[in-house]
């Protein structure tokens, strides 16, 4: 039963499902590590979209600047993966986004999939960043049932 819980756990969390970058409609950094912003920056400035939008608690300290690059720095509300996806949904209808990439953290990438699935009704490709570590896991199994049973909505 452990060895089954640490491969499922693996398998979600470690080595998610991933896309490798194409040209899309805007790039997506989620919050929460520097990895995330800083694959976010580089994969706008190596021209995969013309938009890049950033998740932080402060847009005010925003300033970041890629010629050719329009970024966007918002704050999602509720300041989680749900608040980020509906946010982008938003935008994405209002801006006719047919495509964008999503760079979460290594293990969240299951559950901003599924997030972004509910929310947002373009092809979202998932471009994660970073490590994982057990707090990681740990915090995705929990974070994955609340998801999967008490939210189920956008």
């Amino acid at each position: 039963m452990v060895v089954a819980f640490l491969a499922l756990s693996a398998v979600l969390f470690v080595w998610p499902k991933t896309n490798a970058p194409r040209k899309v409609d805007a790039i997506v950094a989620l919050g929460g590590t520097n990895a995330n912003l800083t694959k976010g920056l580089k994969l706008a400035s190596e021209g995969y979209a013309p938009t890049l939008l950033i998740s932080t608690p402060d847009p005010s300290a925003c300033g970041y600047s890629i010629p050719g690059v329009s970024i966007i720095c918002f704050q999602p509300s509720p300041a989680t993966t749900q608040g980020e996806a509906r946010y982008v949904a938003k935008l994405a209808s209002r801006r006719h986004w047919r495509q964008i990439i999503v760079v979460s953290g290594m293990a969240q990438t299951l559950r901003a999939r599924l997030r972004f699935e509910r929310c947002y009704h373009g092809t979202a490709l998932f471009d994660p960043a970073g490590s994982v570590t057990v707090a990681d896991v740990i915090y995705e199994w929990g974070a994955l049932a609340k998801a999967l049973t008490i939210q189920r909505g956008c």
